[in-house]
């Protein structure tokens, strides 16, 4: 505890002290940020006395916090301090928080699009990977011609599939979204697969005992069983979904984080280059969590049993 407010009070008064010489319009938001981060700490840190859940919390991530904030006095230091990295590559951090206020319509614009591209491309992907994947695990005949279709198309990049990809589509939108969608079903058909394949005979054994019908023994049976299997599928293929996302923006969608990035970079505007990684750090971030919470969710029957 006592090292998180320190590194909140540090972060502050390190930015106080060697800003001075910076114009006013490029460190003004980033003071007015490590206060409210500072008042934030504090009061976090006298409201954990009162709430045991807050403290609790703070023990976990406390930690993480003030490593973060560390950082961010030694990336001041170094860039606005003693200015060991050269600029315009190597922007301070106060000029990074200014680029997102400056731009802020923009990224939102950006970010709103890179959004509906990943949710569209990744949930196809996924019905096709679930639908898939099952086929493959379940129906001999669907294995024997669908595994060398894995084999062949699944290993290469969906990234290698720009180019065809652009001649192909009549938009470059919806190339970006079925080239997301190829990136997410090979893993999820692959793990789907073996998940579906792999089903504990005794389980089948017992449901046809009881008169399951295929129907059943597949919906309430296997696929509750490869769940765990699915899941692993869905964060992999979520990760390439992430890469494919930011290639295909900045090759033909005019619009997204990775198209703004690419935008930035050509302008030498290196400080929205950052802005736009952070952004892209919290977005990715934000729903890779919510995938855990899905998790959590559906696999709470085996909370305890496995942990990955």
């Amino acid at each position: 505890m006592a090292g998180l407010a320190a590194s909140a009070v540090a972060a502050l008064a390190v930015h106080l002290l060697i800003s001075g010489g910076e114009p006013p319009a490029e460190t003004q938001a980033f003071t007015v940020f490590t206060a409210i981060l500072l008042v934030l700490v504090l009061l976090a840190l006298a409201s954990q006395f009162f709430w045991s859940g807050l403290r609790q919390r703070l023990r976990e991530t406390g930690p993480i916090i003030a490593a973060a904030l560390v950082l961010i006095v030694l990336w001041e230091i170094i860039t606005t301090g003693i200015r060991l990295l050269p600029l315009p590559y190597f922007p301070s951090p106060a000029r990074v928080i200014q680029s997102m206020i400056d731009d802020r319509i923009m990224i939102w614009d950006s970010t709103w699009h890179s959004l509906s591209l990943l949710l569209g491309g990744y949930a196809m992907g996924v019905c096709a990977g679930v639908i898939s994947g099952v086929c493959i695990g379940w129906f001999s005949p669907v294995r024997y011609w669908g595994m060398p279709v894995l084999k062949v198309v699944g290993p290469i990049p969906a990234t290698a599939w720009i180019p065809l990809a652009l001649v192909v589509s009549p938009s470059a939108v919806i190339s970006a979204t079925c080239l997301i969608a190829l990136a997410v079903w090979f893993p999820v058909t692959m793990l789907t697969a073996s998940g579906i394949s792999n089903t504990r005979v005794s389980y089948l054994d017992v449901a046809r005992t009881l008169g399951a019908k295929p129907g059943f023994l597949i919906f309430r049976v296997a696929i509750p069983a490869a769940m765990p299997n699915i899941f692993i599928g869905l964060f992999m293929g979520l990760g390439s979904a992430f890469l494919t996302l930011v290639v295909a923006e900045t090759v033909g969608v005019k619009s997204g984080l990775g198209w703004y990035l690419s935008w930035a970079r050509e302008w030498a505007e290196y400080g929205k280059v950052y802005a736009a990684l952070v952004i892209m750090a919290v977005f990715f971030s934000s729903i890779m969590s919510l995938l855990f919470k899905v998790r959590d969710r559906v696999l709470v029957w085996q909370k305890g049993v496995i942990k990955w």
